[in-house]
Parts: C-alpha cells; sequence; structure tokens
C-alpha cells in the first residue's frame, strides 16, 4: 500500500468533534489567518476548503446560519454571488486556473457535509487535473501546503472593493 505524507489531517482527525457550525464558529473566533479566512464582506466571507479537492479550493458563505438559499434574503445571494465571482477571477490568476466546478450542495440528499449552513464551493481545474490516483487508490495528492495557498491567495483578496 502507498502511502502519501498528509500531517495536517491528524490535526482534523484529533480535533474534538463539538458538533458545532464551523461556518457560524470560524468568522466569530477573529483568527482569520489560523482559520483560512481570506475575505470577510458585510453579509459574506471566503475561507479556505481545509480539506480541499484541489489547491485553491474556496467557499463562499453567509455568515447567517441558514440551510438552504430561499433562506437568505436579497443582498445576501447578491454579495454569495459577487464573491463567487471574484473567487473565479483572483483563482484564474493566481493559479492559472483552466475551469471551475462551482456549487451549493443543499441537505443531506444533495451531499452537503455541513447542511445546515449554506456554502458555495469554488474548485480550480486543469485540463488533465485527474490522474490514476483517485481512480484507482482513491487517494488524491495535492502539491501544495494548505498556508502557502492562503499566503498566495490573501494579496488578492485585499484588493476587492465593498
Amino acid at each position: 500500500m502507498e502511502k502519501l505524507w498528509t500531517p495536517w489531517r491528524l490535526e482534523y482527525i484529533k480535533a474534538p468533534k463539538t458538533g458545532r457550525c464551523i461556518f457560524c464558529d470560524l468568522p466569530e473566533a477573529q483568527l482569520d489567518r489560523e482559520n483560512h479566512i481570506l475575505y470577510r464582506g458585510k453579509h459574506c466571507f471566503v475561507i479556505m476548503n481545509a480539506f480541499p479537492y484541489s489547491n485553491g479550493h474556496l467557499m463562499v458563505s453567509p455568515y447567517k446560519h441558514a440551510g438552504c438559499v430561499t433562506a437568505i434574503d436579497d443582498d445576501e445571494t447578491e454579495e454569495l454571488w459577487s464573491l463567487t465571482k471574484h473567487c473565479v477571477s483572483i483563482l484564474r490568476k493566481t493559479y492559472s486556473a483552466q475551469g471551475f466546478n462551482i456549487g451549493l450542495n443543499l441537505g443531506k440528499a444533495g451531499g452537503a457535509g455541513y447542511e445546515e449552513h449554506l456554502h458555495n464551493h469554488v474548485v480550480p481545474r486543469w485540463e488533465g487535473d485527474t490522474n490514476f490516483m483517485p481512480v484507482l487508490a482513491d487517494v488524491k495528492a495535492l502539491p501544495e501546503h494548505l498556508m502557502a495557498g492562503y499566503d498566495k491567495l490573501l494579496p488578492q483578496f485585499k484588493n476587492i472593493s465593498s
């Protein structure tokens, strides 16, 4: 069996499971770097996925604890999609992304890991970025450390005007 070195996973595995909502708790903690929060808007924020599908995997979430698009108001909806567009532009510029998977997983049946709190995934993609590892070994290799990605992206988010 092949082993991949992923030391950051141990932190997740050993962390106490509180049952609390990360999309509520992390912004409230005011520890943006430690919690990988790249941008705070009036109604929504941008955070890096701690266990990404690819380097640069971002999530845009309203501050409001709401599980469905029907539970947020027009201003929250507008900012959610405006920030999603900014994420695409920034990832295209910073990571030379050639495509994107963008989406919401609503409800447990829809694949939501945090079904009580709406969040939009923005996953950069490149031609040929899928290889035999996920198909045959159920393993995905990510070449960049999460904090290196944070440091690369943060300056780009400082250029967003509210």
